[in-house]
């Protein structure tokens, strides 16, 4: 059985009472000597200051703890209805009673500021949403239309460059020709990967197989170049859950981001670890750096600095990631040079494929 409700004034008043009570039991046994007609006013009067005693105990606990008990209900009530703007006005009250409204004002003024922080969010994500579904549909009606003739392009150059002689100085422009299909290939390849994305194909492994794999394809980017790209790898790391094709991807993207943020000789320094029960990797440039108006952009899909760039890089960087029940982290220092880290759980959590 439930325990038995008891209101809260009676259990206030009950030991007021019972020490009352005790009290007059022990005046009735001190006036035992006392002639009757005293005795009997005696007792009148102290039964009356008794009964007076509980009735002003009464109206004080009435002003002091029931009046802001009964609003804090009120206010309570509206709160499960969805109204948080509520405060209660025994907060100005400098005792415990106080306390506690000043506690609740300051609880209601955190839900609010979380709440807009939440509808906040919700709004990017629905932009978000709503913009990769746009591009879902360009992306399906243009790649066919595009790459098929764009194939047919590639192979007539192929059979020209072919055919040219040796010392023909057009063979220079075939070249630049290849070079720039390859760039439209890499671009309609970037738009479908975002517009329709695979879920990833999960196997334990070495991650730092993967990361050197990456640096070593950005090495080759940067033989003519006056950039150093140094890697630290982690031996004793344990096997992490993940695609090595997809994190591949990933690390290539931003080594090849790093080095384009330089502008001259500079060092993009790789670094495999361990932080908050994570696999992570760090990419270290000493570039240009970012603006910290433009930190919080820079993963949206078509976001981009560079007039050449197609703003769809970091934000297959940052889906892929997130495919990984990981998380991506940036800092950056405006002519010093920016910090990506890659944190990648050893273990993906369960029901991942389900979600995916």
């Amino acid at each position: 059985m439930d325990a038995v409700r008891v209101n809260w004034q009676l259990k206030a008043l009950l030991p007021v009472v019972f020490v009352l009570l005790v009290g007059l039991l022990l005046f009735t046994a001190a006036t035992v000597s006392f002639r009757d007609p005293e005795r009997h006013a005696v007792l009148f009067v102290a039964g009356a200051g008794a009964v007076i005693i509980c009735a002003v105990s009464i109206g004080v606990l009435a002003y002091l703890i029931h009046k802001p008990m009964v609003e804090l209900q009120e206010k309570v009530a509206l709160i499960s209805e969805g109204n948080l703007d509520v405060s209660v006005s025994f907060s100005r009250r400098n005792d415990e009673i106080g306390d506690l409204g000043r506690n609740f004002n300051h609880m209601m003024q955190q839900l609010r500021e979380s709440r807009k922080e939440i509808e906040t969010m919700h709004r990017t994500q629905m932009s978000r949403a709503e913009h990769l579904a746009t591009l879902g549909e360009l992306a399906a009606g243009l790649a066919h239309e595009i790459r098929n003739p764009l194939a047919g392009i590639a192979g007539v150059f192929e059979i020209i460059g072919r055919d040219l002689p040796a010392t023909s100085p057009a063979r220079a422009m075939v070249k630049d020709v290849r070079l720039e299909i390859n760039q439209i290939n890499r671009i309609l390849t970037d738009l479908l990967e975002t517009a329709r994305p695979h879920p990833p194909q999960m196997m334990r492994s070495n991650l730092n197989t993967t990361v050197e794999h990456a640096v070593m394809l950005a090495r080759l980017q940067v033989l003519s170049q006056p950039i150093k790209i140094e890697l630290e790898q982690a031996p004793d790391l344990a096997e992490v859950e993940h695609d090595s094709d997809r994190i591949h991807q990933v690390l290539l993207n931003l080594l090849l981001n790093a080095v384009q943020a330089m502008d001259g000789a500079g060092t993009v320094r790789v670094v495999i670890g361990e932080r908050e029960d994570c696999a992570s990797v760090t990419v270290s440039d000493t570039g240009r750096g970012i603006p910290e108006d433009r930190l919080a952009s820079i993963f949206r899909p078509f976001y981009t600095t560079r007039g050449n760039g197609t703003g769809l890089g970091l934000s297959l960087v940052r889906r892929i990631v997130e495919d990984h029940h990981g998380r991506i982290d940036v800092t950056s220092v405006v002519g010093k040079g920016s910090t990506f880290e890659v944190l990648l759980p050893f273990i993906v959590p369960a029901g991942h494929n389900e979600d995916a």
